[in-house]
């Protein structure tokens, strides 16, 4: 006789919605979008299946349908129009996002939470995350620029900056100038453990943000556990508000581990290659894309993420495969 059957609580949907320890809600999600110039422009980026770069009148009126549909936070990637080896026009005040954000702020106040990437590589002529000085990227010198792009979003409207470079001590630098400039308020979602990652090819197509060389001397190596824990530690005593692992579904061990450690929420991106690879395998007929998205985000649900930042967002909205 069989005494214990865990089966009972898997006997029908409903019982195994009562009982189901994770779950996706839009409340969660974050969808990023890529800014361009023209003001109605929508720019499919090639090999990446229904990613647009959007111009700010165009994004304007996507973002109003994702709003009514219950998406309400995104991540603004500008596509620069001009860049230098210094990154100089990622601060500029009239910057395609510092615009951008003026006008979405103006439109949706607080109905939509705006977060910005501060990070130097798409203005960069070298496509560095950072001040490059010969070979090298120069940690120190990269921390003022990267301050003064988040003051100019938080000057816009940003309610969240996200920097994504991965210099030691941004988070403090960014924390001390945006309260220096009164902006106490505005926070800040760290990229805290971003590794250095083969799955951000479409990304990189969509910014024309590849590097000259690599960024392991920067970015994390995928072979450690440890050091993403100092890095958390590092980024919550800095000012951190939100701490984020990159990439997510490699990585779930990482988001684990934050979860049972950061005394605030922890974020995970599932980024542009997890992304294409569900598209694929949907087009090939392999796979179900609904099931295959639900199922790999409910993993990183599963895994510690309170806030998950996925291309799918506004999508699985409009088909009503989330609510």
């Amino acid at each position: 006789m069989i005494e214990i059957r865990p089966r009972r609580l898997r006997r029908g949907p409903l019982v195994r919605d009562l009982v189901a320890e994770s779950g996706l809600s839009l409340a969660s999600l974050i969808q990023p979008y890529f800014v361009t110039e023209g003001e109605s422009a929508s720019e499919p980026i090639p090999g990446f299946s229904g990613v647009n770069r959007w111009g700010m009148d165009a994004l304007s009126r996507r973002i109003e349908t994702d709003v009514e549909r219950g998406v309400k936070s995104f991540l603004l990637f500008g596509r620069a129009g001009s860049k230098d080896s210094e990154g100089t026009p990622a601060y500029a005040p009239e910057s395609l996002v510092a615009r951008t954000l003026r006008t979405l702020k103006s439109r949706f106040g607080a109905n939509a939470t705006l977060f910005t990437d501060v990070c130097l590589c798409p203005y960069t002529s070298h496509g560095h995350c950072g001040v490059l000085r010969g070979a090298e990227i120069d940690n120190d010198a990269s921390l003022e620029p990267l301050s003064r792009m988040a003051l100019a979003h938080a000057d816009a409207g940003a309610d969240f900056v996200a920097p994504s470079d991965m210099m030691d001590g941004r988070v403090a630098a960014i924390r001390r100038t945006l309260d220096l400039a009164g902006h106490s308020g505005v926070g800040i979602l760290a990229y805290t453990a971003k590794y250095a990652s083969a799955y951000y090819g479409p990304f990189r197509e969509a910014l024309g943000s590849a590097p000259k060389g690599d960024r392991s001397t920067y970015q994390m190596d995928f072979r450690n556990r440890g050091e993403a824990l100092r890095e958390l530690d590092l980024d919550v005593a800095e000012g951190a508000d939100i701490v984020m692992v990159k990439p997510a579904l490699a990585y779930l061990d990482i988001i684990s581990l934050f979860a049972a450690r950061a005394p605030v929420p922890v974020a995970a991106y599932s980024v542009s290659g997890e992304y294409q690879m569900v598209k694929e395998l949907a087009r090939a007929g392999l796979a179900d894309e609904r099931s295959l998205l639900i199922e790999n985000l409910t993993a990183i649900r599963r895994a510690g993420a309170r806030v998950i930042i996925t291309y799918a967002a506004s999508e699985m909205a409009e088909k009503e495969w989330v609510r």
